[in-house]
Formats: structure tokens, C-alpha cells, sequence
């Protein structure tokens, strides 16, 4: 039975640990390695990992680092960062990981995603869309690659429907605007999101206590609830503190949405 699923994502740039604000002044808060144990130790369901300047830098994945966390990780683990071909795919997959997310690479040359579903099977691609809110008076969201430094032409929901066509086999929304801010996830926008998509979903942006996941998993169902500040940092002055909500909480969380 599928069930709503609570998921750190974490981000790492040269090595580390980071967090950032609206995809901006990344603060580093550790080693993303002790942090993926201590998450093995609250029973996390799965974990994101990303590499948030692979891409932009043209640089391969970490391949060292993906074995590090990977040999360390007992929940599912999606990775992302630098995946260019089916080749960086079959390896980080052969390194432990579940899922291989693509961003840029999947938009530029949706062939890719093919490539890697039919080799290694449409549960190992995942697809992170970065989306950011226009100045227009709809007020609808573009998407944005190289982390939101570019935006990519077309209609978002076009473009759900062409990566559901490509063989993924699941869909990452990250919200920009929300990114860090701790105000909560845009959860109308996520529902019609939601509603248009076939494969799980799991939204990213905005968590800042545990009743905004739980009203985005209450307002659009079976869908995985991302977040990292709220992971990573505790109290109005943003201590560093990895922590996750324990079973009893979380239970009962998914039970009172129920």
C-alpha cells in the first residue's frame, strides 16, 4: 500500500554539507555522511542527496562521496548532481543508490531519460523540476535550471507530461521562492500539480514546522513531503540540529490525515 512519505533532501557543495535560502548564500551545517547516519537512526523513509553545483560546473558526480553515503545509507537514497549519461546512471546505481535524479539533462535531451529507464528500469529516474513563480498576472510558475540561473522555455505542465511520456519514474517539484524560507509550501499549486501527474510526486520548498507537511500531504494525497531546513536547523535562530519527527510522531501524523 502506498503511503505519504517524509524526506530530508540534503545538499552538498565541494563536499559538504550546505543549506540555502531561495537557492542563494549557501550555509554550510556539516558532513552530509554523519548526517545520513543520524537519519538512519530516526527511520527516515528515504533520503535525497544533491550536489548543487555539479551541473552548473559541468564537473562529473562524486563518484567517492556517493560510494561514502551510499555504504552508510539504510533507507532508499536518490542522488543527483553532474548525471549527464547512462553511463554516470548504471554507476551510481552500482554504488547502492536507488534513484538517479536528473535536472538539465533530462529537459535538454529528454532521450536521456529513455536511455536510462529502458537500461536500468523507469524506478531508478527521477526528474527535479526547479520552479519559480513569474512577475505575470496569472502568476503561473517557469521552470529554471543551472540552480535558477536559467529558465527553460515551455509550459510547466507541458513539460510534466513529456518527462510522464519519457519513461520517469517519479517527479521532484522544488519551489525557488520557498527554498529555505520556512513559510510553508505553496500547497494550491502543489495539488494541481498533483492532479496532473501519474507518477509519485514529491514537492520540495517552504517546510517549516511539521503541519505544513502536514497539510500538503492533506491537501494532495499520497505525495512525498521533501524539506531541509526544517531537517537541519532548529529554533528561531537556526541552530544546527539534524533531526526528524520519530515513528510515534510521524504515525501519528499520517493517521490524523487519514
Amino acid at each position: 500500500m502506498l503511503r505519504p512519505r517524509i524526506i530530508p533532501c540534503l545538499l552538498i557543495q565541494d563536499g559538504g554539507l550546505v543549506k540555502t535560502q531561495q537557492f542563494k548564500n549557501p550555509k554550510y551545517v556539516g558532513d552530509p555522511v554523519n548526517a545520513v547516519k543520524i537519519f538512519n537512526e530516526k527511520l527516515a523513509d528515504e533520503i535525497m542527496v544533491i550536489d548543487i553545483d555539479a551541473t552548473s560546473k559541468r564537473q562529473e558526480p562524486d563518484f567517492k562521496k556517493i560510494r561514502d553515503i551510499a555504504a552508510e545509507c539504510r533507507m532508499p537514497l536518490t542522488y543527483g548532481g553532474g548525471v549527464r549519461t547512462l553511463c554516470h546512471a548504471r554507476r551510481i546505481i552500482d554504488l547502492g543508490v536507488e534513484k538517479v535524479a536528473l535536472s538539465a539533462a533530462a529537459l535538454e535531451n529528454p532521450e536521456l531519460i529513455r536511455e536510462i529507464a529502458t537500461a536500468l528500469g523507469s524506478q531508478s529516474v527521477v526528474v527535479i523540476l526547479d520552479i519559480k513563480k513569474t512577475r505575470l498576472i496569472n502568476k503561473s510558475y517557469n521552470i529554471f535550471i543551472h540552480n535558477g540561473k536559467r529558465a527553460v522555455k515551455g509550459d510547466l505542465f507541458t513539460m510534466i507530461s513529456r518527462l510522464q511520456a519519457a519513461g520517469i519514474g517519479e517527479l521532484v517539484v522544488n519551489f525557488i521562492d520557498h527554498d529555505g524560507m520556512m513559510q510553508g509550501y505553496d500547497v494550491a499549486f502543489a495539488a494541481n500539480v498533483a492532479s496532473h501527474v501519474q507518477v509519485p510526486v514529491t514537492f520540495l520548498g517552504g517546510a517549516g514546522k511539521l503541519d505544513d507537511i502536514r497539510e500538503l500531504i492533506g491537501k494532495c494525497g499520497i505525495v512525498g513531503a521533501g524539506a531541509g531546513s526544517l531537517f537541519v536547523f532548529k529554533g528561531r535562530y537556526r541552530a544546527v540540529l539534524i533531526n526528524y519527527p520519530d515513528f510515534e510522531t510521524k504515525e501519528r501524523l499520517i493517521a490524523e490525515i487519514r
